[in-house]
């Protein structure tokens, strides 16, 4: 399999997607819910429809996983893309410029190419598993901050929340007094590429789906992030539970994550 081009097919079908949200930005009249806080709109399915058919103009034979239109196995395969269309569409609901295009293909449930495109910024993250992570086509990696007291994390809520909110607030506490700060900033896919290229040390977060952190977490490791559930289990993308950080905090700050 030619992963380059794989990743070319990716990041082609990220900047196709990108004109769509771009033109939706601010402009939207339709927004449904799909639950009580969890929303989608036409820029999510437009976005959807052309990245999926940009792929099959190339691999039809592919699998293709999507977050709005579920896993299509019309042609089962090793071979599957997993596709978050808009990650953070609350946000670009809202015009804040801060979402993206998360697009990643695995072979055998591996995920062996990632690519995450911020349509506003123009930031471009790709990995090809063994071959490091890019920024815009530069070499990243994760930052040398040993001190939790010192690092700066991020985070995010499921949609969900209201049928956990004890424990998330139990850890959300734990890491606002343990660290030097946190944030959350709407976007699983660019939380882990901000962990890839050093401007976050460590992320948490549950109840996420594969399509949320399939590109991300293969960007972030390939820039040398450790990843694990919260107890330090090696973290794969059917998991409800992800832990990222520089790996020089990430024993600390999974020590107070636990509960």
């Amino acid at each position: 399999m030619d992963l380059e081009k794989i990743k070319n097919t990716g990041i082609n079908a990220a900047y196709k997607s990108a004109e769509i949200l771009n033109g939706y930005l601010g402009k939207l009249t339709t927004i449904h819910k799909k639950g009580p806080i969890d929303l989608v709109t036409e820029a999510d399915i437009e976005s959807e429809k052309q990245i999926i058919a940009t792929i099959r103009s190339k691999f039809p034979e592919h699998e293709i996983l999507a977050e709005e239109s579920g896993l299509d196995k019309s042609t089962p395969s090793i071979y599957k893309w997993i596709i978050d269309p808009l990650d953070g569409t609350t946000n670009f609901a809202h015009q804040i410029p801060i979402f993206s295009i998360s697009i990643a293909f695995a072979i055998n449930d591996e995920v062996a190419v990632g690519v995450v495109l911020n349509p506003v910024s123009g930031e471009l993250f790709t990995a090809i598993r063994g071959h490091g992570a890019l920024l815009n086509g530069n070499v990243i990696c994760v930052s040398n901050e040993h001190n939790l007291s010192e690092s700066l994390l991020v985070t995010g809520f499921p949609y969900d929340l209201a049928q956990m909110l004890d424990p998330l607030m139990i850890r959300f506490k734990r890491c606002l007094k343990g660290a030097g700060g946190v944030r959350r900033l709407g976007s699983a896919a660019l939380d882990l590429c901000f962990i890839a290229c050093g401007r976050f040390d460590g992320f948490w977060e549950e109840h996420l789906k594969p399509w949320d952190t399939a590109a991300g977490s293969l960007i972030a490791e390939e820039a040398g992030a450790m990843l694990t559930d919260f107890s330090g289990n090696p973290y794969t993308i059917d998991k409800k539970e992800i832990l990222a950080t520089n790996s020089l905090i990430h024993s600390e700050l999974k020590s107070i994550l636990e509960i």
